[in-house]
């Protein structure tokens, strides 16, 4: 079989490759800078002003994404290769439209941007059509039904809406009295309100894991074959991301079955790019939580860990590009919080953050900071992943945010 090269044409001119990225956070900034490293025109779509992606891409546009005809506008304009979506708040189903004219290609595909932007549609593939192991869960779109499934599925569970990420709208319910708040919370705080949450119960596991699953084609047969990177350890808190190690210790059969689950749900889903495929494991169980098929926040660690980030990996990938996903570091990252709800924040210590070598800072430059908002990760390389969680959450520590 004679595989065709792949070819890159210069931004700003007419043969200019054009990615758009719906979505233009930190993780979106780091997928930029490594398209542009291989010579792609990029535009960084946004709900707001100067978000992350959009200081580093070619141009920048704000718009509301959830609204169809300012979508459908936006592409029509931009007239992109590619379109990689990297938040929730988007019309997937104007992607649907674009994939089925061949307007554009739709990373991974439209079919998955569908079903992965929605916790109903990934938790029943991967359960229901897949049979993969998962939590006991229920969803529910009115109180009464909420207050029925929480009963059913029992306490303590976990509440999320269904649109929702970072731990936006989650909440852990320990009893019937806590009920009717935690309906509310997801009403409120979920990043689309639909109305709709799933209930989860809860699982006894001894740890969580990010396992990045990469599909790629093969640079001399141009089939698409899955890798894996190692897996990465995180601890978060009320859903929301804290800290991440690589590599995460587990046996090597609960390994073997963590591959098996990512291998199986990212072929279902289809399309290339990188994968992060959320687990529970306990010994050698392990249970399928979420996955998003875009890079990952705990995956800002393989920053500091491998030889291709999981920016580097999703790029390559989405471009039709070999891949490498050797670690070269055990290594950690920690997370730079604003603890203020403000705008124009500066960053001190940054000298003190950085003075071990084996450190490293991201400040995402968001415009606005909220208390428990990202605006920054430290990463840090060691012997041990102790050891660099130590070193990553000193570097963190040392950053201090101060109003202007």
């Amino acid at each position: 079989m004679i595989y065709m090269s792949v070819t890159i044409g210069t931004p700003l001119q007419s043969s200019a490759y054009k990615v758009l990225l719906l979505g233009s956070g930190e993780l979106g900034k780091e997928v930029v800078i490594s398209l542009q490293r291989l010579g792609v025109e990029v535009h960084a779509a946004d709900r707001y002003d100067h978000a992350p992606a959009m200081q580093v891409a070619h141009f920048s546009h704000t718009l509301n994404m959830a609204d169809p005809e300012a979508l459908k506008a936006l592409i029509s304009q931009v007239k992109p290769h590619l379109i990689v979506p990297e938040i929730e708040a988007i019309a997937t189903q104007v992607l649907v439209e674009i994939e089925e004219q061949k307007i554009a290609t739709v990373i991974p595909s439209a079919k998955a941007v569908n079903l992965t932007m929605n916790r109903e549609g990934i938790r029943r593939l991967a359960a229901e059509e897949l049979g993969l192991p998962t939590s006991a869960y229920r969803f529910a779109n009115t109180l009464e039904a909420f207050r029925a499934a929480c009963d059913d599925i029992g306490y303590p569970n976990f509440v999320k809406p269904v649109m929702s990420s970072s731990g936006k709208g989650q909440s852990r319910v320990k009893s019937f009295d806590e009920v009717d708040a935690a309906w509310e919370y997801a009403q409120t705080d979920g990043r689309v309100n639909q109305g709709t949450v799933i209930v989860e119960s809860q699982i006894d596991f001894d740890f969580e894991i990010t396992l990045l699953t990469v599909r790629a084609k093969n640079a001399e047969t141009g089939e698409i074959e899955t890798s894996f990177c190692d897996p990465i350890g995180h601890r978060q808190d009320s859903g929301d991301y804290v800290e991440s190690w690589q590599p995460q210790l587990m046996t090597a059969l609960a390994l073997e079955e963590a591959k098996r689950i990512a291998n199986k749900v990212t072929i279902a889903l289809g399309g290339c790019g990188i994968f992060g495929v959320e687990l529970f494991v306990k010994g050698d169980k392990v249970w399928f939580s979420e996955v998003s098929p875009r890079p990952h926040d705990t995956g800002l660690v393989t920053l500091a860990s491998q030889f291709q980030s999981e920016f580097e990996l999703h790029a390559r990938a989405i471009l039709g590009l070999p891949v490498n996903t050797a670690r070269h570091s055990t290594a950690a990252s920690a997370v730079i919080y604003a603890g203020v709800d403000d705008t124009n924040l500066s960053f001190t210590g940054l000298n003190l953050a950085l003075a071990n070598p084996d450190t490293d800072l991201r400040l995402f430059g968001k415009p606005e900071g909220f208390k428990r908002r990202r605006m920054g990760v430290a990463t840090a390389r060691a012997e041990t992943t102790d050891h660099a969680r130590e070193l990553a959450q000193h570097a963190a520590q040392q950053v201090s945010v101060q109003q202007n």
